[in-house]
């Protein structure tokens, strides 16, 4: 195996959880409708803005990485739903669905031979794409752990 393999595969599996953290599957499973909306004492967002947010960021950064010609939204207004939105269960779904389908955009950009992890990004030199992976599974690492707290902050977490 080549280092160049071993360092997507190491992507991956960061991107993926399960070592240092649980991974997304986990982090949402069996989670009650009924709680999507609700927020914690002393916590200013709900589960699903919470989910909203790292979904915004992650699709944020791989459109950073794929399009010359993308503008990321307003800082931080952009990143987050609209103060009083409210998810129904068609948006919940969605959210997680787009989530999901994200991460296996930014994983099949990691296994593509041609990516090259370590040039500078033609349209941001400053930045290389190894460092935008490592940035979405930091983000999305940070984020899962804070909705495990919130889960349990709502006592709505199982260790089973």
């Amino acid at each position: 195996m080549t280092n160049d393999e071993v360092v997507r595969g190491q992507l991956i599996a960061l991107l993926r959880g399960g070592n240092a953290h649980l991974n997304f599957e986990r982090a949402v499973s069996q989670f009650p409708f009924d709680y999507i909306n609700r927020k914690a004492p002393y916590i200013s967002y709900s589960p699903w803005e919470l989910l909203e947010h790292m979904r915004i960021c992650q699709w944020d950064i791989l459109e950073f990485i794929r399009n010359p010609q993308y503008e990321s939204p307003p800082w931080p207004k952009g990143y987050w739903p609209a103060k009083g939105e409210f998810a129904d269960e068609k948006k919940w779904q969605k959210t997680l669905s787009d989530f999901s389908k994200d991460l296996l955009s930014v994983e099949k950009l990691v296994n593509e031979p041609s990516t090259n992890l370590y040039q500078p990004i033609c349209h941001a030199p400053e930045y290389i794409i190894f460092r935008e992976i490592l940035l979405i599974a930091d983000h999305n690492a940070y984020h899962l752990g804070e909705l495990v707290v919130l889960r349990k902050a709502l006592s709505i977490w199982s260790y089973s």
